[in-house]
């Protein structure tokens, strides 16, 4: 009975240490070095996250007011400065850091480390996009390597049954985070693809600071991605989280959740797309065979149809028809012809010299030329003379 009277409670308990701290002026403006850690932008613009060195770390909160004034972008790794105040949060009895400005003092080694290494990955090619493969449409086993308790798998496995209850999820446990967890994750990776034990990868944690996700940032893991010949959905931390993991793998997924549903296609959503094609396929068949019926009905009241061979025997009627009038037409020109060879002889035969010398004319000629005039002719010239009936060749004395 005597402890009650003295006893005070939690709460009173929690507000006298405030106060304590509250009196330091020392703790009420205070300026504090350290690295970003666990950094969460909240929806409501508040910023939570951790400040740590090599042996410590403080809780902290900057509030929205606060956090609209910085011109950068805190993240898991930087160092920076925090100017603020130390106060104590009753309800759960933890002090921390009220931050009321914040400036860069740079990179975190951690940070240093995480982009030298993807600047080195990137120029051997270990992102490039030709190397990505594509994620299977419908496959029978999806598996999954992540933490055996917690979240993520139960999302993953809710997703992807909800989706289609027929695929088969296989589970691979292996650590997420720690001391040794990127060698068993790249293990996994390897003993997957060696025993072909799924159709698609899927590579799954939840959220966490920089060094909880770092095993997905160590080289052995990004190889064995990058060296898998089953297709690898990188799902690590949330959605404004970027590991190695992500760049090297074929696909990258904002959250676990989400990553099962980029591996398994939605059935139903699926047969109500075969039924929409198979409606469209319906009345485009339908309106094929009106179509055709329209034309077969068009080519049957044709009297091409009703008597197949009355046309072709209309055409050879007018070919003979065509024919007798050709062979006429030609015997024509032929008759007109002969009337006019005959006609152009009798005249030729009429002009004709030789007719001439039948009526008691000759024809002098010497040397093949004919003797036109007395004075071609000279003494001793020898002359031939071409009568009706024959030639003599005479002298001129």
């Amino acid at each position: 009975m005597k402890y009650a009277e003295l006893a005070v409670s939690v709460t009173d308990l929690n507000k006298y240490i405030k106060n304590k701290i509250a009196e330091d002026e020392n703790l009420s403006n205070i300026i504090v070095k350290g690295e970003i850690s666990n950094f969460k932008h909240h929806y409501t613009g508040h910023l939570y996250f951790t400040l740590k060195d090599e042996n410590s770390l403080i809780k902290c909160i900057m509030f929205k007011s606060y956090a609209q004034k910085l011109n950068f972008e805190p993240k898991d790794g930087m160092k920076v400065y925090i100017f603020g105040a130390v106060s104590v949060f009753e309800r759960d009895g933890v002090y921390q850091i009220y931050a009321k400005a914040m400036e860069q003092d740079g990179l975190g080694d951690l940070y240093t480390k995480y982009q030298k290494l993807k600047e080195e990955l990137e120029k051997k090619g270990l992102f490039d996009e030709s190397h990505k493969q594509k994620i299977p449409m419908f496959p029978k086993v999806v598996g999954v390597l992540t933490s055996q308790t917690g979240s993520v798998i139960r999302d993953i496995i809710n997703v992807s049954t909800r989706r289609n209850p027929n695929v088969y999820i296989r589970l691979l446990p292996v650590p997420v985070q720690g001391e040794g967890a990127a060698e068993k994750i790249a293990y996994g990776i390897d003993y997957m693809n060696k025993n072909q034990l799924a159709d698609v990868l899927i590579l799954a944690r939840g959220g966490g600071s920089l060094e909880d996700l770092w095993p997905f940032n160590e080289e052995v893991v990004a190889n064995s991605i990058y060296n898998s010949k089953i297709p690898i959905i990188s799902a690590v931390g949330h959605e404004t989280d970027f590991s190695i993991s992500d760049f090297v793998a074929d696909l990258r997924a904002p959250t676990p959740s989400a990553a099962a549903e980029l591996a398994v296609p939605d059935i139903y959503e699926v047969k109500q797309k075969i039924n929409t094609y198979q409606n469209r396929l319906k009345m485009a068949l339908t309106k094929k065979l009106e179509i055709m019926k329209l034309r077969y009905e068009k080519c049957m009241s044709s009297s091409v149809f009703k008597e197949p061979t009355r046309r072709i025997n209309e055409n050879y009627i007018k070919i003979d028809t065509y024919v007798k009038q050709l062979e006429n037409l030609i015997n024509k020109v032929k008759e007109k012809n002969k009337n006019k060879y005959i006609e152009l002889v009798s005249k030729l035969d009429t002009l004709s010299p030789l007719k001439t010398l039948t009526r008691g004319y000759s024809i002098v000629e010497k040397e093949g030329k004919i003797i036109k005039s007395v004075a071609d002719l000279k003494t001793e010239d020898e002359i031939s003379i071409r009568l009706k009936d024959g030639e003599k060749q005479a002298k001129i004395i």
